[in-house]
């Protein structure tokens, strides 16, 4: 309770007057200290983007919201706002690409929940290719005898026909499993043949499918900016998202080995865990989290 009467004392007064006598101090307004003395990345653009989130300027409010082509007129009328000469080409630089972070990452989520919306249809070519691009990736030596087959069970689907278990995370689920079989074939093979242990075996690809919801969901809650404003110096991509789920199912497996279940039937339990690891280590201001590492 009373770190919420705090936080509105701070936003509603405190944070004013704080701003007003640090600039008679400084002769430089918030945005000027930030970009000035916080390095490249996370911490820097954060603060911008709470900077300009909190002011009463609507100008600074809206560019929040700049679309990546308006970036370079925002960050004048920015300057323009707040007198700042535009010659300034160290503030320049550094407002245009922590706008650029900002609006890439809401453009990101845009495209991975347009990709989550498009639901698995066998009557698409494109979609069934991928999914026996998925088959002859982890399986090489052995041929997918039908389509509709027990098979699919052997790389960790719950039935004959793969298409029922898209249903929450849609093509999303499909082309993450893909871009980690592709990208990480025999880091993928190994996962696989681990997650048919006799004790604390699970189903591989449905695991996966759910750690594209936890991926999904820490980029829609926000959780995701200081892991990509420390990776990209620019535009987040698919490509980065696709990465971050690389590292939970790597990092994944290696958890549930560590942990030892009782059962596959604790998996809710023990998944919930996992994933307040990683939403603490998102915390960090300084965090990247990559397969890499």
């Amino acid at each position: 309770m009373w770190a919420h009467v705090w936080g509105y004392l701070y936003s509603n007064y405190f944070r004013f007057w704080l701003k007003w006598i640090l600039r008679l101090l400084t002769g430089k307004c918030e945005l000027q200290r930030v970009l000035g003395g916080a390095e490249a990345g996370a911490r820097r653009t954060l603060s911008v983007e709470y900077s300009l989130e909190s002011s009463k300027n609507k100008v600074l409010r809206n560019a929040v919201d700049v679309e990546e082509a308006a970036v370079e007129k925002c960050v004048r009328d920015v300057m323009k706002e707040k007198k700042i000469e535009q010659k300034d080409t160290g503030f320049k630089t550094n407002l245009h690409i922590s706008l650029l972070q900002i609006s890439g990452y809401k453009k990101l989520y845009l495209n991975v929940e347009n990709l989550r919306k498009v639901p698995y249809d066998s009557e698409n070519e494109e979609h069934e290719e991928q999914l026996i691009e998925l088959w002859n990736l982890l399986m090489p030596h052995e041929n997918l005898k039908a389509r509709i087959s027990k098979q699919w069970c052997d790389i960790g689907f719950q039935g004959d026909d793969p298409k029922t278990d898209f249903r929450g995370m849609g093509l999303l689920g499909l082309v993450n499993l893909v871009y980690f079989s592709k990208h990480y074939t025999n880091e993928a093979r190994q996962i696989l043949s681990r997650s048919n242990h006799p004790k604390l075996g699970y189903s591989y690809a449905i695991v996966g499918i759910n750690l594209t919801e936890m991926a999904y969901s820490l980029l829609k809650n926000g959780a995701l900016k200081a892991h990509l404003y420390n990776l990209v110096s620019g535009l987040p991509q698919m490509e980065h998202f696709h990465q971050f789920y690389c590292y939970l199912v790597y990092e994944f497996d290696k958890f549930w080995f560590e942990e030892e279940p009782e059962s596959i039937m604790h998996f809710n339990q023990y998944r919930e865990k996992f994933h307040e690891k990683i939403k603490g280590l998102l915390l960090d201001c300084n965090v990247v989290l990559t397969l890499q590492d």
